[in-house]
């Protein structure tokens, strides 16, 4: 579903970016507050409202996902979706980077090369566009932000979705309200069929959300992580197969290279995963032999106790029977 989503925004035209995204923060709030109503899940948002420092996460998350929504609805309309698809292409490696510069963590030597080819790639088609690809740059920044803080805030995607819409939705409606006084709101004005596709930005929005959610809990994070390469592949391919976008030799080498730091990225991912899975697999056999022995010199200790003090008086073969279940 995200992979196809470039395929919708075109469709609410003559409605421009802004009032997309305005129509797409209102009534997103709107699917997904029916959503918790069919759950009944509201215990969450009391204990939000408790803790200030959580609600303003909340709010940094909900401002950084409102510029990734505008720039990504701008950049499909106005003919850049191999651009906005790049973004999400560079979007694990500039996670890397946050996760380095901003939290401390430290890298493999592969994981640092494929940064390397990343950031030779960003230069690459740099010079193919004859600019740096700020559309590719503000979605991966935004979005790798945009998780950045909701680890912070750690609310389940349902919940955390409905939070953040919930802060959009004043200064969306409010924009809305504004534009319709100016006679420049093209809600309602251009058909029922329009207005449908408009309010329908809130399913958009929350149907792959939630279907990642359910994923999130049933698929191994590994195929998890992988499945999330098809939206950016699909985008891509419909930029240049559907809206006839252009792709010099400049944009395959600066895109080849992307794929490159990616390969090394997944290949260095599984390798790890599999080295962990293998110690930890040792680690439970190591346990378990050394609870086995540990039985075996309990059993034995009691077989011993048990001859020492009913062998004598009971001659006839009872104290045998009562260590059995022991042994």
């Amino acid at each position: 579903m995200w992979g196809l989503v470039p395929l919708f925004w075109p469709l609410l035209k003559p409605a421009g970016a802004v009032e997309i995204l305005a129509h797409r923060m209102a009534w997103s709030l709107v699917v997904v507050g029916i959503a918790l109503l069919f759950v009944r899940r509201w215990d969450w948002a009391r204990e939000l409202l408790r803790q200030p420092r959580r609600l303003l996460l909340v709010t940094v998350a909900a401002a950084v996902i409102t510029v990734n929504w505008g720039v990504y609805i701008w950049s499909v309309n106005s003919g850049h979706v191999v651009e906005a698809s790049l973004g999400y292409f560079i979007n694990p490696l500039v996670t890397i980077a946050i996760g380095v510069l901003l939290l401390g963590e430290r890298l493999r030597p592969v994981q640092w090369a494929a940064v390397g080819v990343g950031l030779a790639a960003v230069l690459v088609l740099a010079f193919g566009y004859g600019r740096p690809p700020w559309i590719s740059l503000c979605l991966a920044f935004t979005f790798a932000a945009y998780g950045l803080v909701k680890k912070k805030v750690n609310l389940g995607g349902l919940e955390s979705l409905a939070a953040e819409t919930a802060v959009q939705f004043l200064p969306a409606v409010a924009y809305l309200v504004w534009l319709a006084a100016q006679g420049d709101i093209v809600f309602g004005t251009e058909g029922a069929g329009n207005a449908a596709l408009l309010a329908a930005t809130g399913v958009v929005t929350a149907a792959p959300l939630v279907c990642f959610g359910a994923a999130a809990i049933r698929v191994p994070l590994s195929t998890l992580g992988l499945l999330q390469y098809l939206a950016p592949v699909f985008q891509f391919l419909l930029g240049i197969l559907y809206f006839h976008e252009a792709m010099p030799a400049e944009r395959w080498a600066g895109f080849a290279l992307v794929w490159l730091a990616l390969s090394l990225l997944t290949w260095d991912a599984l390798r790890t995963a599999r080295r962990n899975a293998a110690k930890l697999a040792a680690a439970r056999a190591g346990t378990s032999a050394v609870g086995s022995t540990v039985a075996s010199g309990v059993a034995t200790s009691g077989t011993a106790g048990s001859t020492d003090t009913t062998g004598p008086t009971n001659p006839t073969g009872t104290a045998r029977e009562e260590r059995e279940p022991v042994v």
